[in-house]
């Protein structure tokens, strides 16, 4: 069914259920079926296959937020809609009423999600950067963070990571692929104290950078420069550690910035075990692109298990190379997010025995399974990558086209939310940050579910229930107990107050 045309409510009646006599249940849900984050009875009937025991005494990692990512090309698609459409698709993300998005990411200079290649120091050589302007931003980009600071009850941060160096900075003097010149790593610390203070002046403040987006590179198809964990690590212990203590303390490093798995555990080991390094990262940033299917819970763990005193969070993830295989348009189509069409990067690219982890999957099950078994092995937060982009999944200067929680159709002034948006909300709006995740046992890989205490003492617990068929769960809590129906293939947040 296409929703294209309407705009879903976020909300329904309210429904009270009690879990014991202190204690009040509210249950949201979103099916295959039609419920988009609609509240609902518990409406079960029969014996329990599932017994969800929570015991909120015992707390694991506090969340630092949930949301998703600006970028130049979210924002020209954006730009193209109504004052009122613009208004609306952004209260739908920054709203308390809406996704409520707490934790969000851009770009430094420009992305592959950009219009247009661009640098913020643009003249060959300014080693002392004097001709650093932030100039290319004013048209697209800051216009949209201004506008979602401006949505009644916005309250988010934002974290930065810079594509690539200015091309003159690096070994092949162009903005794809390449390395970073030594005699430039000072300059290019003092190149993001200048893109902090610069958004500073515009009343953005940034919470937190990486040094780079993926710098095991991305085939160089566009703006990359490439690290090795040793060089990450001495570039954050020499360079900008240093730069940002003195000049913007309160700026926080998440370092390495692609994917799980092998990677993730080296990097850790090179940079979080590095004691001048380790001194200024605040933890890991990591993406999912290396599997469709696993959340690679084993590389969080060992992470985790190495470094207990740092964090680890998903700073990108996306539904990822549209078009290659499925029909041009299909994911227009509410359906086709709980079907097993999609594909990725590594569906053709991959190496042979790597194909594995890239077979054709659901959008929405990976959404819903990589925020649920990532939170429950040890992410601190989650970021979705493009808020917004055109129906096609772009624009796209170097056509990687990809899918956003929100579609917008310029030519008629609509936009459409797909069921991703919904997956994330289930999150965003009810897990805060500051909340801690608590001990919830009884779930497994049919009936996956974490919980979450947030600071108003509320709890929230995401339930997914993978199969096709209807099930019936029963939540424990000190004692008391509540039977709650939840049908196949959808997504529910019990919150408990």
């Amino acid at each position: 069914m296409k929703k294209l045309t309407s705009i879903a409510a976020l909300s329904a009646s309210t429904l009270l259920i009690p879990l014991s006599a202190s204690a009040e249940m509210e249950i949201y849900q979103t099916t295959r079926q039609g419920d988009r984050l609609d509240k609902v009875e518990a409406n079960a009937s029969g014996a329990a296959s599932y017994s969800l025991k929570l015991d909120p005494s015992k707390t694991y990692q506090t969340l630092v937020g949930i949301g998703g990512s600006f970028t130049e090309s979210a924002a020209h698609v954006l730009s193209e809609l109504s004052k009122t459409k613009r208004e609306l698709a952004l209260r739908s993300y920054f709203s308390p009423s809406g996704a409520r998005y707490s934790l969000t990411r851009t770009h430094i200079a420009s992305c592959d999600f950009s219009v247009t290649n661009y640098t913020y120091a643009p003249v060959p050589g300014d080693k002392d950067l004097e001709h650093f302007t932030i100039e290319p931003d004013r048209k697209y980009l800051l216009p949209m963070i201004k506008e979602a600071q401006g949505i009644a009850g916005a309250d988010f941060n934002i974290i930065a990571s810079p594509w690539t160096p200015p091309p003159w900075m690096k070994t092949n003097n162009a903005y794809n692929g390449g390395h970073l010149k030594r005699e430039h790593y000072q300059t290019f610390a003092d190149y993001m104290v200048k893109y902090i203070d610069a958004y500073d002046k515009e009343g953005i403040p940034i919470w937190g950078v990486t040094p780079a987006n993926e710098p095991l590179g991305n085939g160089s198809q566009w703006e990359s420069v490439h690290f090795s964990a040793h060089e990450m690590a001495n570039y954050i212990g020499e360079y900008l550690g240093p730069t940002l203590a003195k000049h913007a303390p309160d700026v926080k490093i998440w370092a390495y910035d692609q994917n799980r798995g092998d990677h993730l555990v080296e990097w850790a080991e090179a940079i979080l075990g590095d004691s001048k390094a380790s001194r200024y990262t605040t933890g890991m940033a990591v993406h999912w692109y290396q599997s469709t299917v696993d959340y690679s819970a084993w590389s969080l763990d060992k992470v985790h298990e190495e470094f207990p005193n740092k964090q680890i969070l998903h700073s990108e993830g996306c539904i990822d190379a549209v078009g290659d295989h499925e029909e041009i348009g299909s994911w227009l189509e509410d359906d086709w997010y709980w079907r097993a069409e999609a594909t990725d990067w590594g569906y053709d690219w991959a190496a042979e025995d790597d194909k594995v982890n890239h077979p054709k999957y659901r959008p929405f099950y990976r959404y819903a399974r990589d925020m649920i078994g990532g939170f429950n092995h040890h992410l601190v937060g989650w970021v979705d990558w493009n808020m917004f982009l055109n129906t096609r999944g772009g624009p796209n200067h170097a056509r990687n086209f990809c899918l956003a929680p929100i579609l917008v159709d310029s030519g008629k002034d609509e936009f459409y939310r797909t069921p991703l948006f919904y997956a994330v909300a289930h999150f965003s709006r009810f897990m805060r940050p500051g909340a801690q995740r608590v001990d919830l046992t009884g779930h497994d890989d049919k009936l996956m579910a974490t919980a979450f205490k947030n600071p108003d003492n509320s709890i929230a617990i995401a339930v997914f229930n993978t199969t096709e068929e209807d099930i019936n769960y029963e939540l424990q809590m000190s004692g008391a107990k509540k039977s709650i129906f939840i049908p196949g293939q959808a997504l529910q947040t019990v919150v408990i107050k």
